[in-house]
């Protein structure tokens, strides 16, 4: 069957295998206090988690399968104090009385800072070099501002359901609408073109049509897997393995993509040759 994974759990309900569609597997190990010790992935690699608090489930170390060891240090309320890497490369955390990071320090030197609100929202951030960002937000608890250290600001409004309807960057304002479902249907960009979209009742996207009247369309098959697009004289066959990956594409019936796979990801993406535009035989880009 197309697309089918199957999970293991211990009857702890702890995740103990899971199997792909292409029957490779994950495999984790816990110990009698239920933390997890031992993670295999697909490739056989393993990672291992260490523990020198028996009260605690938030690992001292990590070893993967190089050898290569980091190790953390926790305070009591479970916030990350210090993180050194394989190298031996420490960084420090500090956290005000609600958990939030507030500074963080590099072993050259360098800090960073971060300041925050009293709803807990973050507000500014100094970087190593002394320079502010600084971030403001609506009574609804959106973003609505960042202004740059050279003072720069960039901006975002938003509708009564909290929907950014309106944003400006370097002077520049791009505006969206939507429909009663929340879904973009209009954009307009920054030099007052628009563009328009339209979705099927499972919320995908079937038809986008630009500035220009230029329209495409798009299909899927009962799985949602784009399966078929249409931009005008040209059309798109998508084509999937049984894991549902994809393995190649075609354009007006010749192939343009192949994609193939190792045993654990994308071991290749292959172009044949470049499309050919309807009627003219040119080559395209």
């Amino acid at each position: 069957m197309a697309g089918h994974r199957r999970f293991y759990y211990n009857h702890h309900s702890q995740l103990t295998s899971a199997t792909g569609p292409d029957g490779l597997e994950i495999r984790r190990e816990y110990d009698e206090l239920g933390r997890l010790i031992q993670e295999t992935a697909p490739d056989g690699d393993i990672t291992r988690y260490r523990y020198d608090n028996p009260h605690s489930d938030l690992p001292c170390a990590t070893e993967d399968a190089t050898g290569s060891r980091k190790t953390m240090t926790w305070s009591r309320y479970g916030q990350l104090l210090t993180f050194t890497d394989c190298s031996g490369y420490v960084t420090r955390y500090d956290h005000d009385r609600f958990g939030q990071v507030t500074a963080v320090h590099r072993e050259e030197g360098l800090s960073q800072y971060h300041a925050y609100d009293s709803r807990g929202q973050l507000t500014a951030v100094k970087d190593t070099q002394g320079h502010e960002t600084r971030y403001e937000y609506n009574i609804a608890g959106d973003l609505t501002a960042v202004i740059a250290p050279d003072g720069s600001r960039n901006g975002t409004q938003y509708d009564a359901w909290g929907k950014a309807i309106r944003t400006t960057q370097g002077g520049l304002t791009r505006s969206m609408e939507y429909d009663a479902a929340g879904r973009v249907i209009r954009l307009t960009s920054e030099n007052g073109s628009h563009t328009t979209f339209r979705y099927d009742v499972l919320d995908r996207l079937i038809q986008e049509t630009g500035f220009d009247g230029r329209t495409q369309r798009y299909h899927h098959d009962l799985t949602g897997k784009l399966i078929r697009s249409e931009d005008e004289g040209l059309v798109t066959h998508w084509h999937y393995d049984e894991a549902d990956r994809l393995t190649h594409r075609t354009v007006n019936g010749e192939t343009a993509e192949q994609w193939q796979y190792d045993e654990t990801r994308l071991a290749d993406r292959h172009q044949p040759y470049q499309r050919r535009a309807p009627g003219d035989g040119a080559l395209r880009v």
